[in-house]
């Protein structure tokens, strides 16, 4: 099954321990099973993508954080075949730098995406892993993605993040990427035991009806534990729940892209 080429989704919220690195790295590695050939950018300054997906962070020559200065090749800075099919741009703490860096750089939002179409046509899925805020690094994102996919953890104040990214998804779209679209909302870490888990989905399905995955993923112990031994899920414990909550959303997420 072939999708459309470099189709560019951006995870992202702007709470942090939603499950956004977790699902980045999950969905990127069930994608890449699936013959797909799959980037995954960490453009996050703590790197959890990079070290979850067994990179050393501290160690790489050059990251991201090179690449949006302009001092390196995109294609430099990918380390290939990470995984069967999957590569990966890495970041670690310099890139927190960035904001400042590119303070005056002209049209610094379309950075990220300027970088990205020289790579685009190698891909069939390039996933970003943003950071935990709305920062310029997000807007980046954002401006260089077809969609935004929003994990949301199943607990109390889950929908208040919700409404200010969206209002940020669709200023961006006014401003500066009308072809920006909500690719979708995964819920994260749902424990089948709480009525709570029960009733935010219900509460994030009544306000935004569409876009909402059928793949929940559930709160699962071998899940937590697989970036700590630098392995996806779906090769860390292959027959665990997260690992087949995660193929699930990678099907969803590839039949998606049929129907655009």
């Amino acid at each position: 099954m072939v999708t459309d080429m470099g189709r560019i989704i951006a995870i992202a919220n702007q709470k942090g321990g939603v499950g956004k690195s977790t699902t980045a790295i999950n969905l990127a590695a069930c994608l890449a099973e699936k013959q797909q050939k799959v980037l995954i950018v960490d453009i996050d300054p703590q790197g959890n993508a990079t070290s979850g997906l067994g990179v050393a962070k501290d160690e790489v020559d050059s990251t991201i954080y090179q690449v949006m200065l302009d001092d390196v090749e995109i294609k430099e800075a990918i380390q290939k075949n990470v995984f069967d099919n999957l590569d990966v741009l890495p970041s670690n703490v310099n890139l927190a730098g960035a904001e400042i860096d590119l303070i005056d750089v002209d049209n610094r939002e379309y950075i990220l995406k300027n970088a990205l179409d020289g790579v685009k046509n190698d891909y069939d899925f390039i996933i970003l892993d943003c950071p935990p805020s709305l920062s310029m690094l997000t807007v980046n994102a954002m401006t260089a993605a077809d969609t935004v996919l929003v994990p949301i953890q199943c607990e109390y104040y889950a929908l208040e993040g919700l409404t200010q990214l969206i209002h940020t998804i669709n200023l961006v779209k006014r401003k500066l990427n009308p072809e920006l679209e909500l690719e979708g909302v995964v819920f994260t870490m749902y424990d089948a035991r709480t009525n709570l888990s029960l009733q935010v989905v219900e509460n994030v399905k009544e306000n935004l009806g569409q876009n909402i995955y059928k793949t929940i993923i559930p709160r699962n112990v071998r899940l937590a534990e697989a970036p700590s031994h630098g392995l996806p899920i779906n090769i860390y414990d292959d027959k665990s729940a997260g690992a087949e909550s995660y193929r699930l959303l990678a099907e969803e997420v590839m039949n998606q892209g049929k129907d655009i």
